[in-house]
């Protein structure tokens, strides 16, 4: 069993599922989205993120890194990430605290111990656990199952938040554990769909077809991203395949594209390949929701 990598355990969380919930983030996934949320949670091992803004250029970090992989030059750092073991010693040489190693492995009683401490919210606002990441899906299934079963155990409520893109045996072995699948759909054009993915998204319909015609409760989660897929073209070509395909879906949320996060890929050292996108109009969203109601979607939100 490997054990997958966490970036952060998020409580009190209100939209990645019904009430309140604990979403666990896990580190690796195979798409590499323009716009993802969580940068530091694409790649499957542990990474060193930087906060340029708290650095005061001490070098401490420079000095600390036994493989010369950290270089500070007018209070600029610098990271050899060929070079870095992710050994910490530079963050815990930081005294202000600029560095940090994203990406931390859970044992499933530990874990699970992080996951109760929130028992209470979860009984009173009918909530409970989204594994989210990352992908989820594209962790060890043996330990995910293993995760899963115990959480049924205990009477927890379940939901997989999901790109999609994994082996369809994955989605079969987590059938009988999951209450909802929250699933994202990006774009339907697949040249489209590769160019800011990075992959075809033939698999991810193949394995939403799978879930549904296997009786999943499914959410549809459709980013709406300003540039890339607010177009009636794509709009139509969704509902298309969702009504063709038969997909059952008890509820679509529409989430409209912000930036909050790009400050993220810096500190990753990496750039940002959404300063063109934009926030879709509220009169846009209100336009879109409208459409998939009247197409056999009355249970259509905006947000998560």
């Amino acid at each position: 069993m490997r054990v997958p990598n966490v970036i952060n355990i998020q409580r009190f969380s209100v939209h990645d599922g019904d009430g309140i919930r604990t979403t666990v983030f896990f580190k690796g996934c195979y798409l590499s989205c323009w716009w993802c949320h969580n940068p530091e949670s694409q790649k499957f091992t542990p990474e060193i993120m930087v906060n340029p803004e708290k650095c005061t250029g001490c070098t401490a970090c420079e000095h600390a890194c036994p493989n010369q992989a950290v270089h500070v030059e007018a209070c600029k750092q610098c990271t050899d990430r060929s070079k870095c073991q992710t050994c910490r010693k530079c963050v815990d040489y930081c005294v202000n605290n600029a560095r940090e190693i994203v990406g931390k492995e859970y044992s499933i009683p530990e874990l699970v111990k992080e996951i109760e401490k929130d028992y209470m919210f979860y009984e009173e606002s009918f909530g409970g656990v989204t594994l989210s990441g990352g992908e989820a899906m594209a962790q060890d299934m043996e330990y995910m199952v293993e995760l899963l079963k115990k959480l049924q155990r205990k009477g927890f409520n379940v939901a997989v938040d999901t790109c999609g893109y994994a082996p369809q045996e994955n989605f079969e072995k987590v059938l009988p554990y999951v209450d909802t699948f929250l699933y994202d759909i990006k774009l339907m054009d697949d040249e489209k769909h590769k160019k800011y993915m990075g992959q075809s998204n033939r698999l991810i319909l193949d394995n939403l077809k799978f879930l549904s015609d296997h009786g999943a409760r499914i959410y549809i989660r459709i980013p709406v991203i300003g540039g890339v897929n607010d177009n009636e073209e794509e709009t139509e070509a969704i509902l298309s395949y969702l009504k063709k395909e038969n997909i059952s879906a008890a509820q679509v949320n529409l989430l409209p594209y912000h930036d909050i996060a790009s400050s993220k890929y810096e500190r990753l050292d990496e750039k940002y390949k959404g300063e063109k996108f934009y926030v879709p109009s509220n009169e846009y969203m209100e336009m879109l929701k409208t459409k998939f109601q009247q197409n056999g979607f009355p249970n259509t939100k905006i947000g998560g």
